[in-house]
């Protein structure tokens, strides 16, 4: 069965181009030498991206290979402007982060509901050879063709927006632990890899307040080069303000583990980094307070530890209680500022970027398909439009 969850999708977008501007010379029965009375083009259509909080995926867009803007109307004798081409909304969940497909270069990002980005503007429409009368020059043979189109091909990648980003290998907990402090409820199974896609869970704290936390498949050793799932959904950590590390108790050596899994992020994106961390150790109901205190002093020193149990509830109160201390921290909030677009205008390392397209089924190359006559797309040549009525 095809899964709903669509992250990552590639179109094709043209703006529409301005209409030309009209060559015309007012020639009627009783004013045989009326002048120049041609009419402006209309503004070609843009592209506009614009972000939708009622959208969580890129489902709708799937299918969208080609989002074609209206060309702008030629203009007219007697000064009629020409028509304006539409513009083309393209709705987007928020966390949206637009790539060239051809280059790998950051275009754009939508990150607030309503947000409006200008992706590709639409041409101007020509001027009419009435702009042109001047008193040395009262019946101009000329006027302007309209502003071409733009073109671009794209690559819409989402970044969920979450507070608290779950991070450990296949198996650690991570999304039992979602569903026992959130009413979701993600597949929960003894095998690696479960997960097989994002999910956000909202977790309920003291006096009504919340916070959003996001399950991430299973991260392994080699994830950063496409090992496992590769690269798919590291990026849905980025835009995370917490790191929470999982690693079960019953692991041989719990700070290699952590060790490992902090480099994957590290190989990612080394600004990753700099995000406030949290290390939990799951599973602890296989463990007994003897063991638990033995294991304290292995464990790494320069980040909050606590020992949890998802099946039993064993700490899940003072999880909760460090998560809402480290997310309203001052120097995360610092961080957030001033990290707020390094992460956006990161462009595409384009050693891996083909490989990407070809794992997420977007490296056909899109035809171009026209849909205009082939009249309207030659070069424009203006002719005398006298007429005798």
């Amino acid at each position: 069965m095809e899964s709903n969850f669509v992250d990552y999708v590639k179109i094709m977008c043209r703006s529409g181009k301005g209409g030309r501007g009209s060559m015309h010379l007012r020639h009627v029965k009783y004013n045989p030498n009326g002048g120049p009375d041609g009419g402006d083009g209309g503004k070609g259509g843009s592209i506009i991206l614009r972000g939708n909080h009622n959208y969580w995926t890129l489902l709708h867009l799937k299918y969208e290979r080609h989002i074609f803007a209206e060309h702008g109307g030629n203009g007219g004798k007697d000064k009629c402007h020409g028509t304006d081409g539409k513009d083309i909304y393209i709705d987007v969940p928020c966390g949206t982060v637009v790539y060239n497909a051809e280059t790998g270069k950051y275009v754009c990002d939508v990150t607030y509901d309503g947000q409006e980005v200008l992706l590709l503007k639409g041409g101007r429409g020509g001027l009419g050879n009435f702009q042109f009368r001047t008193a040395t020059n009262q019946a101009p043979r000329y006027a302007q063709p309209g502003e071409p189109m733009q073109e671009m091909t794209i690559i819409l990648e989402l970044k969920l927006l979450a507070d608290v980003g779950l991070v450990g290998f296949p198996n650690a907990g991570k999304s039992t632990l979602v569903s026992a402090l959130s009413n979701a409820r993600p597949k929960i199974a003894n095998y690696p890899f479960t997960t097989m896609e994002p999910s956000l869970g909202i977790v309920g704290y003291r006096d009504g307040k919340s916070f959003v936390m996001a399950d991430i498949p299973g991260i392994i050793e080699g994830a950063a080069e496409g090992k496992g799932l590769g690269l798919r959904f590291l990026r849905h950590i980025e835009r995370n303000s917490l790191l929470l590390f999982m690693v079960p108790g019953d692991t041989d050596d719990i700070k290699h583990e952590y060790e490992i899994l902090l480099n994957e992020l590290k190989q990612f994106n080394p600004e990753m980094l700099d995000k406030h961390r949290v290390l939990a150790i799951t599973k602890c109901d296989l463990l007994d307070e003897e063991l638990i205190e033995m294991l304290k002093e292995t464990l790494p020193q320069d980040l909050p530890v606590v020992f949890i149990s998802a099946v039993t509830g064993f700490g899940l109160d003072e999880l909760k209680d460090v998560l809402w201390r480290e997310l309203n921290a001052e120097s995360n909030k610092l961080q957030a500022i001033t990290s707020e677009d390094s992460l956006v205008h990161r462009d595409k390392d384009m050693t891996v970027f083909a490989q990407e397209l070809e794992d997420e089924g977007e490296d056909e190359d899109i035809e171009y398909i026209d849909v205009e006559d082939v009249d309207d797309l030659e070069d424009f040549e203006y002719e005398d439009e006298e007429e005798n009525e």
